[in-house]
Parts: C-alpha cells; sequence; structure tokens
C-alpha cells in the first residue's frame, strides 16, 4: 500500500498513476509492495527532520527511512517540495520529472541500490532513468 500525505499546499496530480508507477518499478525489480508512506513537506519541516534525526544541518530533497525486510519493501519518504522546485531548475528539468525522480530515488534505496561512489551513482541513475520510462509509457 502507499499513502500520500502533505504537510504543505502542494498535491500530487494522479495518485494512483503515480501508486501503479511505483509498484510496477518495485515489481520489476523482483520485490513486493509493503507499505510506502511519502509525506510531501516545505524545506523547513524537512530540514527539521534531517538535524533530528540525522544530525545534518543541511537542506535536502529527501530523506528516507527504510523498513524493507528480505523483499517486502516498506518505509517512510519526506520530500521537500521547496527543494525539488529549486533542483528542477538547477537542471534544467521540469517540475514534473524530478519530482518523480526523487519519488522513485527513495524506493531504490529500499531495494538496496546506494548512491554514495560515483559507481554507485552512476547505477542509481540508470535505474531512475529506466523508471522514468516505466512512467512516461503509461
Amino acid at each position: 500500500m502507499i499513502v500520500f500525505n502533505y504537510e504543505t499546499e502542494f498535491q500530487l496530480e494522479n495518485e494512483d498513476k503515480t501508486s501503479k508507477w511505483i509498484q510496477n518499478c518495485i515489481e520489476k525489480e523482483e520485490f513486493e509492495l509493503g507499505e510506502i508512506n511519502y509525506v510531501f513537506c516545505d524545506d523547513t519541516y524537512l530540514h527539521k527532520m534531517n538535524v533530528e534525526f540525522l544530525q545534518h544541518d543541511t537542506l535536502t530533497d529527501i530523506i528516507s527511512f527504510d523498513y524493507t525486510l528480505g523483499k517486502l519493501v516498506g518505509g517512510d519518504i519526506f520530500i521537500s517540495i521547496e527543494r525539488v522546485k529549486e533542483n528542477a531548475k538547477e537542471f534544467n528539468v521540469l517540475f514534473e520529472n524530478e519530482l518523480h525522480r526523487v519519488i522513485i530515488h527513495g524506493v531504490l534505496h529500499y531495494m538496496k541500490y546506494k548512491d554514495k561512489t560515483d559507481e554507485e551513482k552512476q547505477i542509481m541513475g540508470s535505474k531512475e532513468n529506466d523508471s522514468l520510462k516505466i512512467l512516461n509509457e503509461n
């Protein structure tokens, strides 16, 4: 089950389509959907969490808490809509594309993809792009 929560004015345009896309991406990796909670928020909300839970005094676009058990994917994903908008401008991409990239990024972490080294970042980016293709095909 995927649940979308809002701590800001933002609202996803099509929650059902987004949920089905996330589930398809999970199944493509041969995992199973458990429970994923998305919380869309602003920079202040996410910065506070970053300091409190991760001891990072920086702005970020996403924080995820992984509750995956074996192949059952689950967790809480917090996304700053303000950061996503800024990143979209910086990378010269549409807001919707950057938002979907961030949405699936957290799920990819749950399926054991990492992004600390250059090689891991390349693999993660490739998986994000593959996932975005699935979204655009539907």
